[in-house]
């Protein structure tokens, strides 16, 4: 046995309102003896995913920040190598999280994950940087030409790669939703400010404490050189090799892409072990379904309480209960049904439209007097054009969604009383669905802006067409590779993982840009084209797999999530990055040796 209570409430419920509704509804649970109360719905869920975002944020942030001492222990092994890079990257979160507080910029669930890519996102900037000034260190010694050796060759480069990033994060501000463009707008702001910090804060703290002192008294060359030597000469004797798999690859991942199915469910971004999901799924199963469906029947020179309206409008409710399968809450004919059948003791056989017109009028006239009109106005607008019908469906997910709604369009275009009758499904919950399709559709807008605006920056630095199509390949591989990879595990596209393709490809097009930067410096330098790329390959490659290695642990952290997707966005954007540092140590030198052209 069960009982189930449904309360609506039409305007708008504050946090406050919320907290003490449900409070009252705690208190009248506690005087009932029930051995399983269950108490749902979206007053709770919202309330729920309010603390849920909150304690997430303080997880991920103190996860990250934990990670970031790591990493540096294990990059620069000394106290040197974390405590200064530190303050760039806590001065810019600290700028980042007043820049939010001033705006008044609320929490969404987006923006639980901005301290963890902040983090990470500034700790690019702050490596390179520092990578090179110990480098110069070894080279120079302690002084201004080993600072200003860093800041020239890495300065580019960063800003590059920071306005890159930027731009990828600006992009999401074309998705036409709020929270999305929020979390756009303060994570490019956050990057660009991150890099404004590291050039104006690190460079002084290079001179007031000049570098940790194992760099300063043994000036040897460090042990990542022998690695990415060895790596270097692979690429060198098996270019053609690597370019035939890498195309290989991009055929598994075409295949792979072709798999991809686009859906939404209501509860899609929580666990299925979280007892909320499963209270509402218990729900979705025994009263009706928790998602909401909408019709609103709008009449044209007709009277909205004639026989002739309410004999089609039974139809139309019939078909909705039996074939579509909703569970009607609120309509004109199944209200009049209830008062027919109230008015005959409850009698079953009495669930019907009434034959009387006489009767009808009494009946549509008792309508408006109970709850003083409130229910009246809740079947039909003040004009009296507008009918609502409002019920509930499982959450069959949008495919099957959109499926039955083709079907009743079809069915609805027979029962249009000569055009004097339109019929149009509205709600939250197929707003939600056309919402999933605009995005789709903003998110490639995004990319493809992204993408062109890349490849300008690209083309105005390296003023070649050759290296404009070598650095876009490079990058559009791994959102190929990844988008496979969806495809083959069955990982449905939807908001949450339309938004990895324009943040990943923001984020890994910063290791292509330090590599060609630094080639470009050595080239016009007058070196050869096989030194310069070598010497790009032993001096950025380090500081690129120590970047990608403390991003890949960040986002991996997100895998934590109760969230689903949080938990994708750090999966998958683990594995793109991943993916786009083996591009930029294998593919990208391998197409610059076959087919740039030293001028």
């Amino acid at each position: 046995q069960s009982i189930s209570i449904y309360i609506r409430h039409d305007d708008y419920l504050s946090k406050k309102k919320s907290d003490e509704l449900l409070q009252s509804i705690n208190q009248l649970k506690s005087e009932f003896d029930f051995d399983n109360v269950r108490i749902v719905g979206r007053i709770v869920g919202q309330s729920y995913y309010l603390h849920k975002m909150t304690f997430e944020m303080l997880l991920f942030s103190g996860l990250s920040a934990v990670l970031i001492v790591l990493f540096l222990f294990i990059a620069f092994r000394s106290l040197w190598g974390i405590l200064i890079p530190q303050i760039v990257i806590f001065s810019s979160m600290i700028w980042v999280a007043g820049m939010m507080s001033v705006l008044d910029i609320p929490m969404n669930i987006l923006l639980t994950i901005l301290p963890s890519i902040m983090f990470i996102v500034s700790m690019s900037d702050v490596i390179h940087l520092v990578s090179r000034y110990l480098d110069a260190l070894r080279e120079y010694g302690v002084g201004r030409k080993s600072i200003k050796t860093a800041v020239s060759e890495v300065g580019l480069a960063t800003f590059l790669t920071s306005l890159t990033t930027a731009i990828g994060f600006f992009s999401l501000y074309f998705v036409k939703v709020e929270p999305i463009q929020v979390f756009g707008l303060t994570m490019g702001f956050g990057v660009l400010l991150a890099f404004v910090l590291t050039f104006l804060l690190l460079p002084p703290l290079f001179y007031l404490f000049p570098g940790p002192k194992y760099v300063r008294k043994n000036a040897k060359e460090h042990y990542w050189k022998k690695l990415l030597e060895k790596s270097f000469l692979f690429v060198l004797h098996y270019r053609k090799n690597i370019l035939w798999g890498s195309f290989f690859i991009f055929l598994i991942s075409f295949w792979g892409i072709t798999q991809i199915k686009s859906n939404n469910f209501l509860m899609d971004d929580m666990s299925p072990k979280e007892a909320i999901k499963q209270d509402f799924n218990f729900l979705d199963q025994h009263y009706g379904g928790v998602r909401p469906f909408e019709l609103a029947v709008e009449l044209k020179d007709v009277k909205p309480w004639s026989k002739e309206v309410l004999k089609i409008l039974d139809k139309v409710e019939t078909y909705l209960e039996e074939q579509y399968g909703v569970q009607l809450k609120t309509s004109p004919v199944h209200i009049l049904k209830m008062i027919n059948r109230s008015k005959h003791n409850g009698q079953e056989k009495y669930f019907t439209l009434t034959n009387s017109k006489r009767e009808l009028r009494k009946q549509v006239k008792l309508l408006k007097r109970i709850e003083q009109g409130k229910l009246y106005h809740q079947i039909i607008d003040s004009s009296e054009t507008i009918f609502r019908i409002s019920g509930t469906i499982p959450d069959w997910g949008n495919d099957k969604v959109s499926g039955k709604n083709r079907k009743l369009q079809k069915f609805l275009s027979d029962k249009t009383l000569n055009g004097k009758i339109k019929y149009v499904i509205t709600g939250t919950a197929h707003l939600i669905d056309k919402n999933l399709q605009y995005m789709a559709i903003s998110l490639v807008k995004g990319l493809l802006i992204s993408v062109v605006i890349v490849a300008i920056i690209m083309m105005i630095v390296y003023r070649s067409p050759v290296m404009l199509l070598i650095s876009i390949i490079t990058n559009i591989f791994p959102l190929f590779v990844i988008a496979g990879i969806m495809g083959f595990l069955g990982i449905e596209l939807k908001t949450s993982t339309s938004i990895i393709f324009t943040i990943a490809f923001g984020i890994a097009v910063d290791d292509t840009i330090h590599f060609l930067g630094k080639f470009k410096y050595e080239i016009m330098k007058g070196k050869s084209k096989i030194y310069a790329l070598k010497r790009s390959y032993l001096t950025t490659g380090k500081a690129m797999i120590l970047t990608t290695l403390i991003l890949c642990s960040g986002f991996l952290l997100l895998i934590f999530s109760d969230f689903l997707g949080t938990f994708y966005l750090g999966f998958l954007l683990c594995i793109t990055l991943f993916v786009a540092l083996i591009a930029d140590l294998t593919m990208l030198p391998a197409m610059i040796l076959i087919f740039y052209k030293n001028k």
